[in-house]
C-alpha cells in the first residue's frame, strides 16, 4: 500500500496552489492586456470592425503562431508547471528567465525536469524578476536619460548588434553543461545546422518555420536515439526509492 509522506503532501499542495493562482493570474493579465484594445474598439470611435480585427490577428498569427506552440513545449521540461506561469507572465524568457533557472539548477546540482529542478527554477525566476525591477527602477527610471547621454554611440551600436547573440549563446552553453546529455546535444547541433545551412537555403519558404522544424526534429530524433539502458537504470532507482518509502 502506498503511503503519502509529508514531503509528497507538501509538493501536492504546492502543485494545487500554483495551478490555481497561476491560472487566475494569467486570466487577470489577459483581461488587463485586452482592456486597452477593447476600449479602442468599442468606445473610441475608431470604427474598427470585425474584418479588420481578424485581418490583424491573422497577420500576427502568421508571424508568431509557431512560437505559441514551440515555446511552451521547449520551456516546460526545464521550468516545470509553477515556473511556466511565472515566465509567461513576466516575459523575456529565453534571454533572462531561462538562463536564471538553468544557473540555479546547476548551482544546486538539480537536474531539469525533476521536482528539485522545478523548485530551483521558481526561486531563480523570482530572484531574476526582483533584480530586473530594481535595475529598471535605478538604471532606467532614475538614471536612464543620463546614461544614454554619456554612453558613446559606437558602444550603443555594438551592444544592440551583439547583446542578443551573446545572451542566447550563453544560454545554449549553460543548457549543455547543465543537462550533460552528449547524445541529445549532438543531435540538436546537427539538426539545427542542417536546417539553417541545408533546408532553408534549398527551400526558402520554410525559413519562417525553421525554428519549429528544428525543435520538433530534434525532439523526435532524441527520443528514438536515446540511451535506453540509462532510462532503465533511472527506472530501477525510482522503483527502489519508492519501495524504501513504502516500508
Amino acid at each position: 500500500m502506498t503511503t503519502v509522506t509529508g514531503h509528497d503532501a507538501a509538493l501536492q499542495t504546492f502543485d494545487r496552489t500554483t495551478a490555481r493562482w497561476g491560472r487566475l493570474t494569467m486570466i487577470v493579465g489577459l483581461l488587463i492586456s485586452l482592456a486597452g484594445p477593447a476600449y479602442l474598439v468599442f468606445f473610441s470611435g475608431l470604427e474598427v470592425d470585425q474584418t479588420k480585427i481578424l485581418t490583424a490577428f491573422l497577420a500576427i498569427a502568421g508571424t508568431f503562431a509557431v512560437i505559441w506552440i514551440v515555446e511552451p513545449l521547449t520551456y516546460y521540461p526545464i521550468l516545470g508547471q509553477a515556473s511556466m506561469y511565472q515566465a509567461f507572465m513576466i516575459g523575456n524568457i529565453s534571454n533572462k528567465l531561462l538562463p536564471s533557472a538553468l544557473i540555479a539548477q546547476s548551482a544546486v546540482n538539480a537536474k531539469p525536469g525533476t521536482r528539485r529542478g522545478e523548485l530551483a527554477a521558481v526561486m531563480a525566476i523570482s530572484g531574476a524578476a526582483m533584480v530586473h525591477l530594481f535595475s529598471l527602477l535605478i538604471f532606467v527610471g532614475f538614471m536612464g536619460t543620463w546614461l544614454v547621454s554619456v554612453i558613446p554611440e559606437d558602444v550603443t551600436k555594438v551592444v544592440q548588434t551583439y547583446i542578443l547573440a551573446s545572451v542566447l549563446g550563453a544560454v545554449v552553453v549553460q543548457a549543455i553543461v547543465s543537462l550533460k546529455q552528449l547524445r541529445a546535444t549532438i543531435i540538436a547541433i546537427v539538426v539545427s545546422a542542417s536546417v539553417v545551412f541545408l533546408l532553408v537555403p534549398a527551400i526558402p519558404s520554410l525559413a519562417f518555420f525553421s525554428t519549429a522544424i528544428a525543435v520538433i526534429a530534434t525532439a523526435v530524433l532524441a527520443w528514438f536515439l536515446r540511451d535506453r539502458s540509462a532510462r532503465l537504470l533511472d527506472d530501477s532507482e525510482d522503483a527502489q526509492l519508492a519501495d524504501t518509502r513504502n516500508r
